[in-house]
């Protein structure tokens, strides 16, 4: 009969070193399965190849990036308060397992399957309160005294699963429920395969493995934990439809009468509107003048394209000027403070890169809400007459 015991762990607590490596000794397990994904994996044993900086900015998913290393950032913190390396858990029941001649598995989700699925799951209020709460954790972080060792008490750790499911219920979702059942999947297969099995997971995942293992037809189709999210492509939908909006807006005012310098004015605030604060928000994330003037250039025309972003050809600049080296991946992973982050090139590329397309699109949104006024006509009667003015036109085409 096989027999399967659960280890639940805090990934910066120098305790949970010491429970894995005791957990081992005791259990003496035919094999040991940890939470780690083969990337993570290697990364942490510092072997992983870094992406390229052509490799990044063609991936395009800046956002997520920088959430991914404000998160690691954080951990990093808490872990230098406590003199644990994260991860240090998951690298010692591997190292154990190894010293006994035991074999290791690797039992996590890909973390690319799983931060595509946690991003692309969340809506975007969500994604809102997400950025929010981690530049606030950024702030609230520096000099907090941490009970790290309270992460494994399961108490604390459902009071903050359950904390983290009221903020975003799709996102706990992908990063809690489905981790839960993938883990148990693989855990039920060494158990197939073995009679002993040790699996090392976070404290947050015990409970919802345990119940999966008790109760294993409840657990979802693999296949499906895996798969990527169908969504709706919002931004471009919403990106068409800013589009059409200004093709229309402007449309309404050639043919309403207002005179072609009310038309040409309406058409030089699209421009310095978009330009400005995509430039503005550049120089905010440090960027080179060169970079704040390439965004000011083409947010104009990038807001009215849902395929083009004014954040990749600013970031592109940024990269010829800043020339990210090799080696800067794992300084942005390890930096102790937000400012040695922001004097690394990469990062900064990667910041000059998610700014300048939120200002541009911060500059669409004001144009449409303060166009009119800035004109100083009405608008009822400008798209009113503008219409009525084309139908006219092209009733008598025809």
């Amino acid at each position: 009969m096989t027999e399967i015991r659960l280890v639940g762990t805090a990934h910066v607590s120098r305790k949970s070193v010491e429970e894995v490596r005791s957990a081992i000794e005791e259990f003496q397990p035919d094999i040991v399965g940890v939470e780690l994904d083969r990337g993570r994996f290697v990364s942490l044993r510092e072997e992983a190849a870094e992406p390229s900086v052509g490799e990044i900015l063609k991936g395009g998913n800046f956002g997520q990036l920088l959430v991914q290393w404000v998160l690691t950032y954080i951990q990093q913190r808490i872990g230098a308060e406590t003199g644990v390396k994260p991860g240090a858990e998951m690298l010692a029941a591997v190292e154990e397992a190894e010293a006994h001649q035991k074999p290791v598995a690797l039992i996590d989700r890909d973390i690319r399957i799983t931060l595509a699925r946690f991003w692309g799951r969340m809506g975007i209020w969500e994604k809102i309160k997400l950025i929010g709460a981690l530049i606030y954790s950024l702030v609230s972080v520096e000099g907090q005294k941490i009970d790290v060792d309270e992460f494994t008490d399961q108490d604390v750790v459902s009071a903050a699963m359950e904390e983290f499911r009221k903020f975003s219920p799709r996102g706990a979702q992908a990063l809690i429920d489905e981790r839960d059942a993938y883990l148990a999947h693989q855990i039920l297969m060494l158990g197939g395969r073995y009679e002993r099995v040790l699996a090392v997971v976070g404290a947050g995942h015990i409970r919802g493995v345990q119940r999966y293992l008790d109760a294993p037809e409840t657990l979802p189709p693999l296949p499906a934990l895996t798969a990527g999210v169908k969504t709706l492509p919002w931004a471009k939908i919403i990106g068409v439809g800013v589009t059409i909006l200004f093709l229309l807006l402007i449309a309404a005012i050639a043919f309403s009468g207002v005179g072609i310098d009310v038309l040409l004015t309406a058409l030089l605030y699209w421009v310095l509107i978009n330009g400005v604060l995509s430039a503005a928000f550049t120089l905010v994330a440090g960027g080179h003048p060169l970079s704040a003037v390439t965004a000011f250039a083409v947010s104009w025309l990038t807001s009215l394209n849902p395929l083009l972003a004014a954040g990749w050809f600013a970031a592109i600049v940024e990269a010829k000027i800043r020339k990210p080296a090799v080696g800067e991946f794992r300084q942005i992973i390890e930096a102790e403070t937000l400012a040695e982050m922001r004097r690394i090139p990469l990062f900064r590329v990667v910041l000059v890169a998610a700014l300048a397309s939120v200002g541009s699109t911060l500059g669409t949104v004001l144009y449409f809400l303060f166009i009119f006024p800035i004109l100083g006509i009405d608008p009822t009667v400008v798209i009113a007459d503008g219409f009525s003015n084309m139908v006219e036109m092209i009733r008598g085409l025809f």
